[in-house]
């Protein structure tokens, strides 16, 4: 018994020290000063190339972290246990972060580059004036389908995923508001909708389009359709240009009804402690060419309309990538519906999954 005891007492000690000796080694990779800085964003969002020209032009050392949702980066940062000098939240996170304080503003006049943004992505409604946050990636959720077995403009609208045709056809994205979203926009009601009849509507609809489900999937949703194992999905523009690349037969489609027009945006939370250092990254990263190589690198639109004149044309040109004002007209941003509202939208979401069952 004493053997046993000794034993654990050993065990707890080698675990104390463990935790000590890698808070310790956190806490001096996290001592960021005036020779670096910590980003935090969202994984394999950014050319690795230009983190080398960054610190090789600038000197300062850049550590780099990865969040897989705005849900994680938000409880992370208002933890304040890491001092993130730069983070990429999306549209609603930024609204989230800017009343609750999260967010230090920006100086303008260290970020010149900030004149090469389309003037159409400033001034947006979860941040006016631009005083937190600047335009990063941008784009929409949308539909990708095989047009070599589907045919050519089979699809156009939400609507046309109810078709009793495509029994068994569909990937959707692993999102709340992404596929609540699809289901009021196809009723005609607005994604940001806060009505309960109207939310218990759109998940009755999402009900009905049990049988054409294939399965709901994370990241693995880009592998699935590249190699066929389904004929439509449902996804973020990004991963349809990167769907494209890898299978000439699918296309990709913004739903008439309208649908999400999303940012990723630069914030400097006030866990910062190289606020000059973050100032400089981001002004790097909006300088044109390092955009344009960005933007390359990614396959996401970029909001730097000066980076346009180092992308090919036929890029810019794709107006499924990069819709006219005329389409823009007809998406919206989410907005924060707060914490009560997520949550319903959560749970009607996880009933339609379990209804799958």
């Amino acid at each position: 018994m004493q053997g046993i005891l000794r034993l654990y007492v050993f065990v707890g000690i080698f675990v104390l020290l463990l935790w000590s000796t890698v808070g310790a080694v956190e806490r001096y990779a996290y001592q960021a000063t005036n020779d670096a800085i910590i980003v935090y964003n969202w994984g394999d969002y950014i050319d690795p190339d230009l983190i080398s020209k960054f610190e090789e032009e600038t000197g300062i050392r850049v550590i780099y972290q990865t969040f897989d949702s705005n849900e994680a980066m938000l409880a992370k940062i208002a933890q304040g246990g890491t001092p993130y000098d730069v983070a990429v939240p999306s549209e609603y996170a930024v609204s989230r972060m800017i009343a609750e304080d999260l967010l230090i503003p920006l100086d303008m006049k260290a970020i010149p580059n900030l004149k090469h943004i389309d003037p159409r992505f400033l001034n947006q409604s979860f941040d006016p004036h631009n005083r937190y946050s600047v335009p990063y990636f941008w784009g929409t959720v949308g539909i990708v389908y095989n047009k070599d077995v589907l045919g050519e403009g089979a699809i156009t609208r939400w609507e046309d995923l109810w078709d009793a045709s495509y029994r068994n056809s569909i990937l959707l994205v692993d999102g709340a508001r992404e596929i609540m979203g699809m289901a009021l926009n196809s009723l005609g009601y607005s994604l940001n909708d806060t009505e309960v009849e109207h939310l218990l509507e759109a998940k009755a609809k999402l009900d009905e389009l049990t049988p054409n489900v294939r399965a709901i999937v994370g990241d693995e949703i880009k592998f699935l359709l590249e190699t066929d194992e389904a004929t439509i999905g449902v996804v973020w523009s990004g991963d349809a240009a990167e769907i494209m690349s890898e299978n000439e037969a699918f296309d990709y489609v913004i739903p008439e009804e309208g649908t999400n027009l999303w940012f990723d945006n630069f914030v400097i939370p006030k866990t910062a402690r190289n606020v000059a250092g973050a100032h400089a990254f981001i002004n790097f990263m909006l300088d044109a060419e390092n955009a344009a190589m960005n933007a390359e690198y990614v396959g996401y639109a970029t909001p730097n309309l000066a980076a346009h004149t180092y992308l090919p044309e036929y890029v810019t040109n794709d107006r499924r990538f990069y819709p006219d004002e005329v389409t823009q007209a007809k998406l919206e941003v989410y907005r924060d519906l707060g914490k009560v509202m997520l949550g319903r939208y959560n749970e009607l979401f996880l009933e339609f999954k379990m209804h799958r069952k």
